[in-house]
């Protein structure tokens, strides 16, 4: 394209547009600047300078000065939160919720928020009110999973249920704990003197019927387990033997891993009715398949009371070879001390077992527990709900040498 002298005309004419433009932009911003108070800056001047507390005090005076800053409200609620200073939040939030002159979409906004502070506080009661508050807002799915949490943490099932069912009408997603809700109901049941079998047999039913999705996506051995061993103490209870005893062998195959938590209770109802034989060989077939410390000493100490030390030590020998132990060890010296007979074990001339065990026990009491996989709280006993981080199926059904 050819140049045309004429084309000049136009440069002093889009210097002068730019001049004005930039003229304008900067008494716009002087403007806004002077109008902004002195603690705005000083609060700005403090974060730089890495003084937060400073900062929170300078900008709580900006909110003061100047009631319509909504944006530095909601930004002051949620730092006093993160920090733990909740009166502060709280009072923050409801400021914002006493003005009449809040829009709507900010409204809902400080609802939530002081919802969320209620919680953090331990203020259960009034965080229900404040979440079912907007439940019909653009909040609803936050609200509904924050309601959970808090009648998990009241154990009310009933109403954790109905929560759950309502967020499923929001978000097409699977909620596992449903399942251990109806167990929990089922727990209740079993609980009470005498035992409500009905209601614990519904709520058994209702969890089996919570418990499809998962089997679809093949992540259901704890629910199978815990409904398994629930539905035993239910037949236990209504003095159903031979079912107490299938539905305890049924976790062997639909959740072999979590056997170690059943095999005392399926050895026991083997010798109820006189096979404990029989009952010592399932689960010894069962311990070659799926090795596990627990399921370990209950094969090794019925052997020692079936068969006598010999077999028992040589079963204890080869296991202990395939998956060497030292609280596999520490397990089989306290059930051959238990018998009152150590002569019979074959060790070096002149060994003292009883100081060989405690030895050996002194090493194997931190690795005698069960860990969640989340948190990693340990606890002595397995808990289908980690009573660290209240997250549900995170303990492995294994000790802690196990898994490391």
């Amino acid at each position: 394209m050819d140049f045309e002298p004429w084309w000049l005309i136009f440069l002093p004419l889009l210097f002068a547009l730019g001049w004005i433009a930039a003229k304008v932009d900067l008494r716009q911003m002087l403007s806004e600047t002077r109008s902004l108070p002195n603690s705005y800056f000083k609060g700005l001047n403090f974060l730089l300078n890495e003084e937060p507390d400073r900062a929170i005090d300078a900008f709580v005076e900006v909110a003061k000065l100047d009631p319509e800053t909504t944006e530095l409200h909601f930004a002051l609620g949620s730092l006093f939160r993160r920090r733990g200073e909740m009166e502060r939040a709280i009072r923050v939030h409801q400021s914002l919720l006493s003005r009449a002159d809040l829009q709507a979409a900010d409204r809902e906004s400080a609802q939530h928020e002081l919802a969320q502070d209620f919680l953090k506080a331990g203020m259960l009661d009034r965080a229900e009110q404040a979440f079912e508050r907007v439940l019909d807002t653009r909040f609803a799915v936050p609200a509904v999973r924050a309601l959970i949490r808090i009648y998990e943490s009241e154990h009310d099932w009933p109403r954790a249920i109905e929560a759950v069912k309502r967020l499923r009408a929001l978000v097409d997603e699977p909620v596992p704990q449903l399942v251990h809700y109806q167990c929990e109901r089922a727990v209740a049941a079993l609980a009470l003197r005498p035992p409500d079998i009905d209601a614990a047999s519904a709520a058994l039913d209702a969890a089996d019927n919570a418990a499809v999705a998962l089997r679809k996506e093949g992540r259901g051995q704890a629910s199978e387990a815990r409904i398994a061993i629930l539905r035993a103490q239910l037949a236990r209870a209504a003095n159903h033997p031979e079912r107490e005893r299938a539905y305890l062998a049924s976790v062997l195959d639909a959740a072999p891993e979590y056997a170690s938590l059943i095999a005392a209770d399926l050895l026991e109802s083997y010798r109820s009715v006189g096979q404990q034989a029989e009952g010592l060989a399932v689960l010894k077939a069962h311990y070659l398949r799926f090795p596990s410390l627990d399921t370990f000493n209950v094969v090794f100490r019925e052997l020692r009371a079936q068969e006598g030390y010999q077999p028992a030590w040589a079963f204890a020998r080869e296991a202990l070879r395939a998956h060497p132990s030292l609280l596999g060890l520490d397990r089989l010296l306290e059930a051959e001390l238990a018998t009152g007979d150590s002569a019979s074990v074959n060790l070096a001339a002149g060994a003292d077992l009883s100081l060989l065990r405690s030895l050996i026990h002194k090493h194997t009491q931190r690795l005698d527990r069960y860990s969640c996989r989340i948190c990693g709280f340990e606890a002595r006993h397995f808990y289908w709900q980690c009573p660290g981080c209240n997250s549900w199926e995170t303990y492995e059904p294994r000790r802690l040498e196990e898994i490391k």
